[in-house]
């Protein structure tokens, strides 16, 4: 069974066209695994999204067919708030915590890299251009770096996947779903991954990183 793991979707709460329970639906019908819900957030709706996300992931949960994480992604906030809005997801009860890097597709303040890496987020969304320094202090830190499925944040998946490699910093497949024709299967994912320049051998290993996120979260 083709099961992967995608830690990276929106639903209505955000940009999504989907409701949480339709989204979880449709992750079980093409087989995942498991999958956080990540909408998009910044200091003026983050008390608003998390305590719902959190409230559908504990119903959807009782039924045991999938793990559903209740995460947040933090987009477009100033580096110098990123920090103390980590804090607040936390404090909120968010799992999962994302923020929305700096993909060559949109003016994402410069710094946010580097700014969500220092505050021990989890994820570094479509970190576009990164650069080496920031990749060292992603893996020191033990944030994975996102190779994306989505138009446009594709873009710089192999510049992305070569320096990750390069430092040895831990790279995760996500699709950025924020509509039913985004969603894969495990097939799709490893030929992105092949498309970013990664070598065979490696794709197990980079699939996993997911699990260990999945297990360090939920633990």
């Amino acid at each position: 069974m083709n099961i992967i793991i995608d830690l990276h979707t929106h639903t209505i709460f955000s940009d999504g066209v989907l409701i949480p329970s339709e989204l979880v639906q449709r992750a079980i019908a093409h087989g995942y695994r498991a999958i956080a819900i990540t909408d998009h957030a910044d200091i003026s709706n983050l008390d608003f999204i998390i305590p719902r996300i959190i409230k559908v992931s504990e119903q959807l949960n009782k039924r045991g067919v999938i793990k559903v994480i209740p995460g947040i992604e933090l987009t477009h906030a100033p580096p110098e708030l990123i920090k103390s809005l980590v804090k607040e997801a936390r404090n909120l009860g968010a799992r999962l915590i994302i923020v929305h890097g700096q993909t060559i597709t949109e003016p994402v303040i410069q710094g946010t890299n580097r700014a969500a890496i220092m505050a021990g987020i989890d994820i570094l969304a479509h970190p576009g251009l990164i650069d080496n320094e920031d990749v060292l202090m992603a893996k020191e830190k033990g944030v994975a770096l996102e190779i994306s499925y989505r138009k446009g944040h594709s873009l710089t998946n192999g510049h992305v996947a070569k320096l990750a490699l390069y430092y040895g910093a831990s790279l995760v497949i996500n699709t950025d779903t924020h509509s039913p024709e985004d969603m894969i299967n495990k097939d799709t994912a490893i030929n992105i991954l092949r498309a970013a320049g990664i070598d065979k051998e490696k794709i197990p290993d980079i699939l996993k990183n997911s699990d260990i996120i999945v297990e360090r979260v939920l633990s």
